[in-house]
């Protein structure tokens, strides 16, 4: 019962700050991560009254299941942006950017942090620690990215390449932060193992892709035996928290440890099933209005595991804004000098950097990974990308929507379109005050 009553009140909250942070101009997701901060065990928690807001990061993660799907929604509605027509004009400037902004970002933590171990000294900050950072700068959250395009109806040039951009960032993140992680291994260890360094990133990019595809295919084939439109939608429904499931899979094989990313995976579902289905587009827009409450409890889950106790460290704070800082300038460069390279649109060039500062859900779960370092660094580490994901999350989908607008991406309300509401509005309170009368 006491989950229960948690996940109703952490919908019901979400929804009711909107309304509260509206006048601010700030987008939804916000809201909802400021809810998440409020009834998380920092806040409201700290009552320890069960199923009246999240008394401890335990009753947070027990949800994690409910994240896990949510992130496997969002990357299906990503893979709609890979449709062939749309890549034709978008597909090599995409692909240049998304490469070229990861990598620069996770050289630009490198050099600032490493230079910062030679002035702290590795007590503070060791080299592995430095390096594993680096790697996890790459990462952009797609989830607040997509949100905010959806609330405000963003269309143009630079959605158009922003969402591609966003979703090859997972597949280069996985690359950099495996070899990267070898690596700071290696140096802690003194010896490299080319296995987990080179092929099982590999291995797990291209396992996720093939199963991806394959479930696409599957998804096409069924959709042609119901001709129901709600049968269709419960089915497209299902088998993407099917795909979700099987991509939690995890074996060993010959030695090498396979695994699937879940966001890769279900993107490419949606890739195919978006290229194949001649009626994707129909049923991708039915599910979007499905899964919005999940939306909403995956923001503000996502607000209550945000932890507040890493401003406790001085170190960690000072270190923090040193990453936050270098992988900013490192974004927003790679993805400008990358724009100018492959020819985009002026406007796309200026503000697409500032979209791409998010980050969240594919850099907590490298982080896990990170823990791996074990002792200092491990803890480190930790809690500095909590610290990032914190300042990023909060801040990251107002800069996102202020660059959407100055790109003319999202357009104002026009005065007949809010005079029209006003109408609406007003005709409805009269009716209500005729009922009330009568």
């Amino acid at each position: 019962m006491s989950t229960l009553l948690s996940i109703a009140l952490a919908v019901i909250i979400g929804l009711l700050m909107t309304r509260v942070i509206k006048p601010l101009g700030l987008p939804a997701v916000t809201a909802y991560l400021v809810s998440g901060v409020l009834i998380g065990p920092y806040c409201l928690g700290r009552l320890g009254l069960e199923g009246i807001g999240f008394v401890s990061m335990e009753a947070v993660e027990s949800l994690n299941l409910i994240s896990q799907v949510a992130l496997g929604f969002i990357a299906f509605a990503i893979g709609n942006e890979f449709r062939l027509s749309s890549l034709k004009k978008t597909g090599r400037q995409a692909t240049i950017v998304g490469i070229v902004q990861g990598l620069v970002a996770a050289l630009f933590v490198d050099v600032a942090l490493i230079g910062l171990h030679f002035i702290l000294g590795g007590d503070k900050l060791s080299i592995p620690a430095a390096i594993t950072l680096g790697a996890i700068a790459t990462a952009t959250a797609p989830a607040a990215t997509l949100m905010v395009v959806r609330q405000y109806k963003a269309k143009g040039k630079l959605t158009d390449i922003l969402l591609p951009v966003v979703a090859l960032d997972d597949a280069v993140g996985l690359v950099v932060f495996a070899v990267s992680f070898g690596v700071a291994r290696a140096l802690q260890s003194g010896a490299f193992d080319l296995l987990s360094i080179l092929v099982e990133p590999l291995v797990e990019i291209v396992l996720s892709l093939g199963l991806g595809a394959l479930m696409g295919v599957i998804l096409t084939q069924l959709e042609k035996l119901f001709n129901s439109n709600s049968n269709r939608l419960s089915l497209t429904i299902g088998f993407v928290l099917l795909t979700v499931a099987i991509s939690m899979a995890k074996f060993e094989v010959a030695g090498v440890k396979v695994g699937f990313s879940s966001l890769l995976v279900c993107m490419m579902l949606g890739t195919v099933f978006c290229n194949l289905c001649p009626l994707s587009g129909d049923l991708m827009e039915k599910s979007d209005r499905w899964t919005a409450p999940l939306y909403v409890l995956f923001f503000v889950i996502s607000g209550a595991e945000l932890e507040l106790g890493v401003f406790s460290d001085l170190a960690v704070v000072g270190i923090g804004v040193v990453y936050i800082l270098f992988r900013s300038l490192g974004k927003y460069i790679g993805s400008y000098g990358s724009c100018r390279i492959s020819g985009c649109d002026d406007k796309v060039t200026k503000y697409l950097g500032i979209t791409l500062l998010p980050q969240a859900g594919v850099a907590l779960g490298m982080c896990l990974t990170a823990m791996q370092l074990g002792g200092y660094d491990g803890t480190l580490v930790r809690n500095i990308i909590l610290f990032s994901v914190l300042i990023y999350e909060l801040v990251g989908p107002a800069l996102t929507k202020d660059a959407l607008m100055k790109a003319g991406d999202i357009q104002p309300k026009s005065d007949e379109v809010v005079n029209r509401r006003q109408i609406k509005l007003e005709k409805a309170q009269e009716e209500r005050q005729k009922r009330v009368n009568s």
